[in-house]
């Protein structure tokens, strides 16, 4: 499979790469970073990369940002952050990406654990990935040519803890790389519109 990875330099992208290159063809993308430069705050952008990358079996994205501060002090224009960039960038990413993917390709986005598991601090996070989620379900229902959507949603990564450890106390941390064996089962396998949790 040839598969596109936006995000491929962080933490869980790099580990995505490195379970995936090991049996297909992967193309890297990034900010900053990668074979090839997308911002996915902007269409004209994620289209240029699809336009430059070509036919693909599968869409990665584990790129995204989300606003970090105390709900007595957030204003709209903060809130705002997480769904111009994350919610919207990962749902431009993928109604853009399912006109590059051949019959049967893949489309697997990001949450993570505030979905469900919300945190101080992270209101946008909890709503960003929610609403993510709730795309990915409806999204399975509708995409033509047999595409299919999943989500992974990751809890902190063990990589990670040092610096995050702080705002999820309690929380087990996992892995980048067993991370990206959900990234490889959306990837290589035959669901859809599923969200594969990976806390513990």
């Amino acid at each position: 499979m040839r598969i596109l990875v936006i995000g491929a330099s962080g933490a869980v992208g790099s580990a995505v790469v490195t379970e995936l290159a090991e049996r297909h063809e992967v193309v890297r993308a990034g900010r900053e970073h990668g074979e090839y430069r997308v911002d996915i705050t902007r269409d004209d952008s994620v289209e240029a990369m699809f336009k430059a990358v070509g036919p693909l079996d599968a869409i990665v994205l584990t790129a995204g940002s989300v606003f970090f501060g105390p709900l007595a002090t957030m204003r709209p224009a903060d809130f705002s952050i997480g769904l111009q960039n994350k919610l919207l960038g990962q749902v431009r990413v993928a109604l853009l990406g399912q006109h590059v993917l051949r019959d049967g390709g893949s489309l697997t986005l990001t949450t993570g654990i505030v979905a469900q598991e919300p945190a101080r601090q992270l209101a946008n996070g909890t709503a960003v990935n929610a609403s993510l989620e709730g795309f990915v379900l409806a999204a399975a229902i509708e995409l033509p040519r047999g595409v299919r959507i999943n989500a992974v949603s990751p809890s902190i990564l063990t990589e990670s803890k040092a610096a995050f450890g702080p705002v999820f106390p309690g929380l087990e941390s996992v892995p980048a790389a067993r991370v990206a064996l959900a990234y490889a089962r959306s990837v290589e396998g035959s669901q859809t519109g599923r969200i594969y949790r990976v806390w513990q």
